[in-house]
C-alpha cells in the first residue's frame, strides 16, 4: 500500500471538494438551461465530476498508510 504525506492527502482532500464544487455547479448550471442539449451536456459533465469524486474518496478511504 502506498504510503501519503500530510501534505500529499491535504492534496488529495482539496481535490475532492474542487470536485464537489464543479459536479454541484454544472448540475446548477443545468437546471438553469433551457436548451435541452445544453442542458445534457452539463449533466453528463456534472456525471464525471460525480465519479472522480468517488474514485478520489475509494482511494482516499483505501489510504490508512500515513507518514
Amino acid at each position: 500500500m502506498t504510503v501519503l504525506t500530510m501534505k500529499e492527502l491535504a492534496f488529495m482532500e482539496d481535490e475532492i471538494r474542487a470536485e464537489v464544487i464543479t459536479a454541484k455547479t454544472m448540475n446548477w448550471c443545468a437546471t438553469q438551461c433551457k436548451d435541452p442539449e445544453l442542458r445534457k451536456t452539463l449533466e453528463q459533465m456534472a456525471e464525471k465530476h460525480q465519479l472522480k469524486i468517488i474514485e478520489l474518496s475509494q482511494y482516499f478511504n483505501q489510504t490508512n498508510n500515513i507518514q
